[in-house]
């Protein structure tokens, strides 16, 4: 039984040095033009499944309505667009260079089978290790709901609300 116990602790220190060994002497993919790392996106969609699940709201302070959408799509055209794109337009040189890269929120699925509060935790707290940065302190609570709720419905949108995603921001060309 010894020698299993110490065969045991010398594979478990072996198997750690390794690890160790192998980040420091820089052989871990950490360019975002890098592979990922072996069961990489398993990991983290596990741990933020976890995360999201166990804090996130699970009911909007606020309804949805076109005036709830209207400002949601000016937060999101100041704030988001950058990353996650505007529909039928170029993805930004900064979401090519994104890695992972972000999903594009008003087209195809996007987050519309996501509850509303899951969409919120994300924009509040943002994803690490993703490029996604937390909004919290940044965006009123009242603004996070807002474009939390317009990308819960983005499948759902008035021509009204789609025409104002086009607008151009204030103040930007």
């Amino acid at each position: 039984m010894g020698k299993f116990v110490l065969g045991f602790i010398t594979a478990l220190i072996l198997l750690v040095g390794g690890a160790f060994l192998y980040l420091r002497l820089g052989f871990a993919p950490v360019a975002t033009a890098s592979t990922l790392l072996p069961f990489e996106r398993q990991i983290s969609r596990a741990a933020l499944h976890a995360r999201v699940s166990k804090e996130a709201p699970q009911l909007a302070p606020i309804q949805p309505s076109e005036r709830a959408y209207i400002f949601g799509a000016e937060v999101y055209r100041s704030n988001c667009a950058v990353c996650h794109g505007m529909p039928g337009q170029e993805q930004t040189a900064i979401a090519r260079g994104e890695f992972p890269k972000p999903p594009k929120l008003l087209e195809g699925q996007g987050v519309t089978d996501d509850p509303v509060g899951v969409t919120y935790w994300k924009v509040a707290n943002g994803i690490r290790l993703t490029g996604m940065p937390g909004f919290k302190g940044l965006l009123s609570d009242e603004q996070m709901w807002q474009v939390s709720l317009l990308l819960a419905n983005a499948d759902k949108l008035s021509p009204t609300i789609k025409t104002a995603l086009q607008n151009p921001v204030p103040g930007k060309p």
